[in-house]
């Protein structure tokens, strides 16, 4: 009878803890390693991109159970009683909460399309004006510049002359060509007199800018484009986003009674 009774005994013990077993991804030096751990750096690592994987997730059970190793050799040295570690699990402490304080606010405060819609409008009606494809051909010296532009004049194509002796190596390999762009997207110098030019012209004389010395081919204008809104929508809901954070990040520095005074306002 009590053979039967210590049997069962054992028996419901064994039942008990099984669901205890699964929470568990394995037992390291009789330390269980929760299956929790996994979930939080997987959840990580789906919210950067990454699927989720059989394969993904054999890595990370890996990687935590590994973690563990490691944390107990480091607890066997005491390493987690120094000040140095103190000191540095409380600013990694302040840094997860400061971080959550800034999601919380964007997770309460969302920006919504209209808000979007409304920034994207702003700048599409100031982007106006012309947009230029040039070409160029970038030197040293201002002899080098003016021997070129009487071989230009002479019929040599402005696209070989280019490939073979700008300096400009992202533009010479593709012939001269800065493809489309505003005024204000060059140095004032080549800005002032490329817009001088009209479709295929060429400047007669170098261009002096701080690189060095420039021959500047104008194919074409156009009025200035602007990407649908479709196009640039998250990037202006980022940066929405971004700008009320850092309003509210100004807002509870100027609320707080404090006697320091910042070094920057």
């Amino acid at each position: 009878m009590k053979k039967f009774v210590l049997a069962a005994t054992v028996a419901a013990i064994g039942a008990l803890s099984l669901p205890a077993m699964a929470q568990n991804i394995a037992i390291v030096n009789g330390k269980p390693v929760p299956k929790a751990r996994a979930d939080v750096l997987i959840s990580q690592i789906t919210k950067q991109g990454q699927p989720r994987s059989p394969e993904m997730e054999a890595k990370v059970k890996d990687e935590v159970v590994l973690r563990e190793i490691f944390l107990q050799e480091a607890e066997k040295r005491g390493l987690n009683k120094t000040d140095d570690y103190k000191n540095q699990m409380e600013l990694a402490r302040q840094s997860l909460l400061i971080r959550e304080l800034f999601n919380d606010y964007v997770k309460k405060n969302p920006i919504s399309e209209a808000d979007a819609k409304a920034e994207y409008e702003k700048f599409k009606a100031q982007a106006t004006g012309t947009e230029f494809h040039a070409r160029h051909i970038l030197v040293e010296k201002e002899d080098e510049a003016k021997a070129l532009i009487k071989q230009l004049n002479g019929g040599a194509k402005f696209e070989d002359v280019a490939t073979k002796n700008s300096k400009d190596t992202g533009s010479a390999q593709n012939g001269g060509d800065l493809g489309w762009s505003g005024p204000d997207a060059y140095v004032p110098e080549f800005s002032a007199a490329m817009a001088k030019l009209k479709a295929g012209e060429m400047t007669q004389e170098p261009v002096k800018s701080q690189f060095g010395y420039h021959i500047i081919k104008l194919e074409e204008t156009r009025q200035a484009q602007f990407p649908a809104f479709d196009d640039v929508k998250a990037q202006i809901m980022q940066r929405l986003s971004q700008q009320k954070v850092a309003e509210f990040q100004e807002e509870l520095r100027t609320k707080a009674k404090t006697d320091y005074k910042f070094s920057a306002n």
